[in-house]
């Protein structure tokens, strides 16, 4: 998805509802107990013949399917889409429909718009409160781009014009647009198991990209050497299109607002773009002309592309550039055909270059997938270096993780979007920069972007291009989903490049009061780059290095994925499978996680260091008597000492007497005969566990924590021993369960326990590590890390080097929608 960042709007109600006859039917009324470990029966959805208990499609699962057969032509001076689409709607589900409903999501960008009239001050995506000043008493003012882009909106004509709206029969269907929907009355009402045919004709002019921050559009450049200059067209979201209609909510018609995704049917396509002659498209699915949109050089290099090494140039970037001079007035259309895909976008210039490898998946079982790149000069050696490449490896990775890829050809487009993808096509931001002596290069963050961008967005389609989550009401299915992989992908091409979601990314966003719980519909979200991609990410990054660990986790999580390819899951489905497949509870976590805002603040409050009482004298008295040495010397004592004070003792030696001579910790016969009588009372068992005990003279350690922040978590150990020797210990988060916000740990040890961590590796995202410290450790500020470089002590040059280099870490970035 664009790289940014429970069920419908029946679905959330129904949640509601059901919640609070659950709170009303269980309730706490004695003392201030929560249960963090209730369980979720009274949230999920009752599973059904559609949806099972495991969280795996029911017997009478059903979805629709949509084909559609479309002929558009892109004017390039008008920058207009015009074309025509006939569909064939299959009416899998058990009712009967009367009504179809289509995205128009060109219309989004209307000024009359719910999206524009909504948008509050701030601009894009509503930000409102970033641009009040710094003492919020009134706005900081209204940026260059916001005012560009209400300019740009009111200067052209946007949204679609639609036409001929017929059936099969050439009967005209009643149509009516609603903002971003056109809901399309049948004349018969098309029953379970009918098809429908109808056609339309649209057109559109395509929006400036970079001027309203759109998903797709074009991007001019005037200074290319063609009279007017050249540009890119991105085509996404760019025909009506049918919306889902699901089991779980009917018509997922929610109006576009630009955030919440797309939630779509899968179907069969045919596409023919008719483009000027000197343009090289890019699309979803196969080509099917080549030979006539290719030439034959053209056609013998993809043939070699497909077995070979290295990516291999289609499109030189010598033949690209003599494209850019002249322009043409001549057309060329290509045909493309893509089949069991949820949608189809595509990309056209005379700009491209184009390079190609072929990834043999599956050893020789599977078809080879032509790994594809696409992009202008502006991309530069960066992109013919690492694009394609990317696109291979995030195959191998998620492949590993889920399915074999499907499809033939996975492609990364380079264009003015930061991140988008779409069936078999994804678009791609970073560039290189131009140089006054013509070089072109590239700085370490605009690499690892596009590395990570195209990992991210080629992921996508796996999620949700496959598994298809409904997008436009729980976004982090797919976001939160693919950002977990992404930085499995992303470490595994190189462990330094700061992609992907660690724990510790995560933690100012949990204390933070702006959240909302990711459970919640995308467009009610206040920051989706944190709640749709980062907590989701590193919530299932603790479940699977944490919690399951890896086998656990990467069985269950491949199931889903298998279970739900081609097929559309509710989060009630991913919960349930991964519960299911691990044969583990993890209900509590999805709670805390997923349906709370509670966050991770686990603190060491105490540590009381016990010695078993062995009851014999000869011990006992003996420890006691050490305990007694290891106080301090009474202030009092002490400076009489030192003043060389005698005591009334040291004078008169010769009144001393038993007591005198020995300390109240001596052992007398009287001590050892009860010693021995205990033994005799004691049953033999008990006469065993006591002598054992004895012998092995372990340390007993009773540890007190609390739960600050409420989200219960396992606690993560590492002890810390008096001859230097590290243990890590593992509590499992149910130590929680019957008190949630403080329990006390018995810990048992072989030698002398000096300090303990709670969550060293910082793998649990708890917000404060200060308080997981025991005894506490003393912090250097962020003052004396401006000293540093003044010291000369190698050990603090060190330190205060570690904690710059932690604050000036890049952080993982969220693509531009």
């Amino acid at each position: 998805m664009r790289l940014f960042f429970t069920a419908g709007l029946l679905g959330a109600a129904m949640c509601v509802f059901t919640s609070s006859i659950a709170t009303a039917a269980i309730a706490q009324t004695k003392g201030d107990f929560e249960d963090k470990f209730r369980q979720l029966d009274e949230v999920l959805p009752t599973p059904n013949v559609y949806r099972s208990a495991a969280g795996e499609p029911g017997e009478a699962y059903w979805q629709q399917q949509v084909d559609y057969h479309i002929d558009a032509r892109l004017d390039e001076d008008k920058r207009r889409i015009t074309a025509s689409q006939s569909i064939h709607y299959q009416n899998n589900s058990p009712h009967t429909l009367k009504y179809l409903w289509l995205q128009l999501d060109q219309n989004r960008f209307r000024l009359d718009s719910m999206a524009e009239t909504t948008l509050t001050f701030g601009g894009i995506g509503n930000r409102g409160p970033s641009t009040r000043s710094a003492s919020g008493d009134a706005p900081a003012g209204v940026s260059l781009a916001e005012l560009r882009r209400r300019q740009w909106l009111a200067d052209n004509e946007v949204g679609y014009t639609l036409k001929n709206i017929k059936d099969a029969k050439q009967r005209t269907l009643k149509a009516t647009v609603v903002g971003t929907n056109l809901r399309l009355d049948l004349v018969e009402p098309l029953k379970p198991g009918q098809a429908v045919d109808f056609s339309l004709d649209f057109e559109f002019n395509i929006v400036e990209e970079d001027a309203v921050s759109a998903r797709a559009g074009y991007e001019h450049f005037p200074d290319d050497a063609r009279k007017g200059g050249n540009d890119i067209f991105l085509l996404a979201q760019w025909f009506p299109r049918l919306h889902a209609y699901t089991d779980y909510e009917a018509w997922t018609n929610k109006e576009f607002l630009g955030r919440g995704e797309f939630t779509l049917e899968f179907g069969n396509y045919t596409v023919n773009l008719t483009v000027p002659a000197d343009h090289i498209v890019s699309a979803t699915g196969s080509l099917q002309n080549a030979d006539k949109v290719l030439t034959k050089t053209q056609r013998e290099r993809l043939e070699k592309a497909k077995t070979a090494k290295r990516p291999v140039f289609i499109v030189t970037q010598a033949e690209a550039l003599e494209n850019e001079k002249a322009g043409t007035r001549d057309t060329k259309t290509w045909q493309f055909k893509a089949d069991n895909v949820r949608d189809f976008a595509w990309a056209s210039s005379r700009k491209f270059m184009w390079d190609a490898k072929g990834y043999q998946q599956g050893g020789d079982v599977m078809p080879s997938v032509m790994a594809m790149s696409f992009y202008p000069k502006e991309g530069g050696d960066l992109w013919k270096k690492y694009s394609t490449e990317a696109v291979v490896h995030t195959l191998d990775v998620y492949s590993r993780f889920s399915f074999d890829y499907p499809y033939p050809v996975a492609q990364s487009v380079n264009g003015p979007v930061g991140g988008m993808e779409y069936p078999m096509i994804t678009f791609n931001g970073p560039r290189t920069t131009l140089h006054e002596d013509g070089t072109r290069t590239w700085t370490q963050a605009e690499k690892r972007f596009l590395i990570g961008v195209v990992i991210h967005e080629v992921g996508h389609i796996y999620f949700p291009m496959l598994v298809n989550s409904d997008e436009r009401q729980w976004t982090w299915m797919d976001e939160g989903l693919n950002s977990f992989l992404d930085g499995v992908a992303g470490r595994e091409w190189d462990p330094e490049m700061p992609w992907g979601v660690e724990p510790r990314d995560i933690v100012d966003y949990m204390k933070s009061d702006i959240q909302v719980p990711i459970m919640t519909q995308s467009d009610s979200v206040l920051r989706l780059g944190p709640n749709a991609y980062t907590k989701p990410a590193a919530a299932l990054n603790i479940l699977r290095e944490v919690i399951l660990g890896r086998e656990l986790f990467d069985f269950a999580f491949k199931v889903y994925a298998q279970r739900w390819q081609y097929k559309r899951p509710t989060p009630a489905d991913f919960f349930r499978t991964m519960e299911e497949a691990s044969g583990v509870d993890l209900d509590w976590f999805w709670r805390g996680w997923f349906y709370s805002t509670d966050h991770v603040d686990i603190s060491v409050d105490r540590v009381f260091k016990l010695r078993l009482d062995t009851k014999n004298p000869d011990i006992d008295f003996e420890r006691r008597r050490q305990e007694e040495a290891d106080k301090p010397t009474s202030l009092f004592v002490y400076r009489n000492k030192v003043a060389g004070e005698k005591t009334w003792l040291e004078k008169n030696k010769d009144v001393r007497d038993f007591y005198d001579e020995h300390d109240r910790f001596t052992v007398t016969n009287k001590e050892r005969n009860a010693y021995r009588q205990l033994l005799e009372d004691l049953e033999p068992w008990e006469r065993d566990v006591l002598e054992r005990a004895i012998k092995e003279d372990k340390h007993y350690y009773v540890i007190d924590f609390s739960n600050i922040g409420g989200l219960v978590m396992p606690i993560l150990l590492q002890l810390t021993y008096e001859d230097g020797s590290v243990e890590d210990r593992y509590v499992p988060a149910e130590v929680w369960r019957r008190s949630p916000k403080a329990v006390s740990k018995l810990i048992v040890t072989d030698k002398n326990l000096v300090s303990l961590v709670v969550d060293p590796r910082w793998e649990t995202a708890d917000v404060d590590m200060e308080n997981n410290h025991y005894p506490r450790r003393i912090i250097p500020s962020r003052i004396e890390a401006y000293k540093a470089e003044e010291r000369t002590d190698p050990v603090y040059r060190d330190i205060m080097h570690d904690i710059k280099a932690k604050e000036e870490k890049p952080k993982p970035g969220f693509h531009k929608k």
